[in-house]
């Protein structure tokens, strides 16, 4: 069984920002796209999604980050992930996808990339 998955948002200079804790899985994806699907963006926004509290990410839950990532292109703004965990920043680099997320270190959401 995963832990439960808790999303915070609170709102920073460059955008919203979205702290992920828990477990990013099957059972919760769909809780951040719709959480995600949500958050209202301008042009020119950033939306961080701080992954410091993320203990697990199965493929679901990548998906969920990549439909993030459409959901604010969308809307013509930009994504960060910060603070992700190794055993995630791990699979994003083997799959490529740290090549379009723009990835930051620790939980400095909002600030300049």
């Amino acid at each position: 069984m995963s832990s439960p998955l808790n999303i915070a948002s609170r709102d920073a200079a460059a955008g919203p920002v979205l702290e992920i804790a828990g477990a990013l899985d099957y059972a919760h994806a769909t809780a951040l796209r719709e959480h995600v699907s949500r958050c209202a963006l301008d042009p020119g926004q950033c939306l961080t999604l701080d992954l410091a509290g993320m203990d697990f990410c199965d493929s679901t839950g990548i998906t969920a980050l990549i439909a993030a990532r459409n959901h604010a292109l969308a809307a013509g703004a930009d994504i960060a992930l910060t603070a992700v965990p190794p055993n995630t920043l791990r699979v994003l680099r083997i799959v490529g996808l740290d090549q379009i997320f723009t990835i930051r270190p620790g939980t400095d959401a909002g600030g300049p990339s």
